[in-house]
């Protein structure tokens, strides 16, 4: 991020400005109409708490027990804790400790709490601080949230027949991001798994130095209806959804905080097993953020990818369904807290399945390893575009498009022939005579010279069929600001990773637009953009695929 220059005052566009805000406001509108699904929150300053009950039998040698547990300060925790019973008087058992997802209620662990415990595990759930019936604000995983962790693990290791040596913790979202950033902070954590979340907050929702408006105003829809947002996460969010640059240093330090990755190097000195999984079609959280963190750990680790979009991977194992996802966690837990030699260690670390495939998984050594070799595409020639009108080509639809997807291989579609040129570049491969794996990050490269000196460019990946209809690949966004109108310069565009099966006969088209309801765009009104490709370095997409 230290590419990032300052503006001496905030570039705010109206008429951009108007257009994101009204995307924003409709996708909080859609949380708020679900509110009586999720049921009320908590309001400020009447944080309801729980009586420790009595042990409830659950099931043969199991008992839950809700209880409230003294934080980060003292702030009451909302939890239910699972733990076996019948065991010989001085047993300890290996602990797993769930934080909850963003606003998401207590019981969401409930079923595959039951499950671990069933197996020989003390489990607690616990409800993120500033969410339903837990004290405190929402942090957003800021510190005093990685200090809830490791007060949960001193209450159960106080509390329940937990063993100090065998302690993992896992989460799906917000519950995964919190334990990866408490495994930085708390030695005592010996395993993770981390299930639709982030290890760089900044590249998950401003990949490419563009808001993620639509994800974004989700998100502090969902915190404002069942908790009880800060108030540095309420101008946080205000600033980031008005596209606000001169609060720009400030977010992106906010950000860092929050993120894994800026603690690697204890992350790794505590050793502790990570086990990651994620969806390709991930709303929240793309992947790309996730497989570079990946390669950077040094320790016991695991990657899985998957089709679907945020938590959609692993929603069924809350409700007691057959699922992967969960699967491969308890397997993983097994290995690494009890010593169950059950071979997960010995398979290939990085595991993906095609969003077009048979379903079957793919094993690989390494992330680097998924591809074989690429396809390159030439973006030939010079294409001019006006900028502030959508296409036709865009991301799509948080959450529904990438679902479709998962369930039905039914992405966002454009028809390549009918995209208006004013408004779109567009290039196109040769028919491929036989299935075309792709397999991991495309990677864009062009000149670029611009009208204003700010701007939003969307890249997209397309497998079009005979009939010039495009199934979306793969996309991203990219948004530059302090450039000499009129001067042309070099822009790189990595894309969100996936793994994606083009049939024979089909080709791939690339396009290139300025506007996706998916993010903010800061093309000024009336700007024009214009893609060259100068002998001296020419433009490209290169594909990766797997032979």
């Amino acid at each position: 991020m230290g590419q990032f220059r300052m503006r001496s005052r905030a570039r705010v566009r109206p008429g951009a400005r108007v257009r994101s805000r009204a995307r924003a406001v409709a996708v909080v509108s859609a949380a708020i109409l679900a509110g009586p699904a999720l049921g009320p929150a908590a309001s400020a300053g009447t944080v309801p708490t729980h009586t420790p009950a009595a042990a409830v039998q659950t099931a043969a040698g199991t008992s839950l027990r809700f209880v409230d547990i003294p934080g980060d300060g003292g702030t009451k925790l909302a939890a239910n804790v699972v733990t076996p019973t019948g065991g010989a008087p001085g047993t300890r058992y290996p602990v797993v400790v769930l934080p909850t997802s963003w606003a998401m209620p207590q019981i969401e662990y409930v079923v595959p709490a039951q499950k671990l415990a069933d197996k020989g595990y003390v489990v607690i759930g616990y409800n993120s601080r500033g969410f339903w019936q837990s004290g405190g604000e929402i942090e957003t995983a800021g510190p005093k949230d990685i200090a809830d962790a490791s007060r949960v693990i001193d209450w159960a290791l106080a509390n329940t027949p937990a063993d100090p040596g065998r302690i993992g913790m896992a989460g799906v979202s917000y519950g995964a991001g919190i334990s990866l950033l408490a495994s930085a902070f708390d030695p005592r954590i010996k395993a993770v798994v981390a299930m639709s979340g982030w290890a760089d907050l900044i590249d998950s929702i401003y990949s490419g130095r563009t808001e993620h408006a639509q994800a974004a105003a989700l998100l502090g829809g969902a915190g404002f209806l069942t908790g009880r947002p800060s108030a540095e996460l309420t101008e946080i969010l205000k600033n980031f959804l008005s596209g606000n640059l001169d609060k720009e240093a400030e977010m992106l330090a906010w950000g860092a905080k929050r993120s894994p990755t800026t603690y690697l190097d204890r992350i790794n000195a505590n050793g502790a097993a990570i086990m990651l999984g994620n969806a390709w079609g991930d709303s929240l959280f793309p992947p790309n953020q996730y497989a570079d963190f990946y390669g950077k750990l040094t320790g016991a680790k695991r990657l899985e990818f998957r089709p679907g979009d945020h938590a959609t991977a692993e929603a069924g194992g809350l409700l007691g369904l057959p699922n992967d996802m969960w699967a491969d966690s308890t397997r993983w837990f097994d290995h690494h807290l009890r010593g169950v030699d059950n071979g997960i260690d010995r398979e290939q670390p990085v595991q993906l399945k095609s969003r077009t495939g048979d379903g079957g998984y793919e094993g690989y050594p390494s992330w680097p390893a998924v591809p074989s070799s690429t396809r390159t595409i030439a973006l030939t020639g010079t294409q001019r575009v006006l900028a502030n009108v959508d296409s036709g080509a865009d991301g799509g639809t948080i959450f529904l498009s990438s679902i479709l997807d998962q369930f039905l291989q039914v992405p966002p579609v454009a028809s390549i022939p009918l995209l208006p040129r004013a408004f779109a570049g567009v290039w196109q491969s040769d028919r491929y005579g036989t299935q075309t794996k792709v397999r991991g990050t495309t990677k864009l490269h062009t000149t670029v010279t611009a009208s204003h000196e700010s701007g939003t460019i969307f890249a997209y990946l397309y497998d079009v069929g005979p009939l010039g209809i495009g199934k979306l690949v793969t996309h991203s966004p990219l948004t530059f600001h302090g450039k000499t109108p009129g001067v042309a310069f070099p822009v790189d565009i990595d894309m969100y990773a996936t793994a994606y099966d083009v049939p024979a006969g089909h080709r791939l088209a690339v396009v290139l637009d300025t506007v996706d309801p998916l993010y903010l765009e800061h093309n000024p009104f009336g700007a024009g953009l214009a893609f060259s490709s100068p002998s001296n370095d020419p433009s490209t997409v290169t594909v990766p695929v797997r032979d």
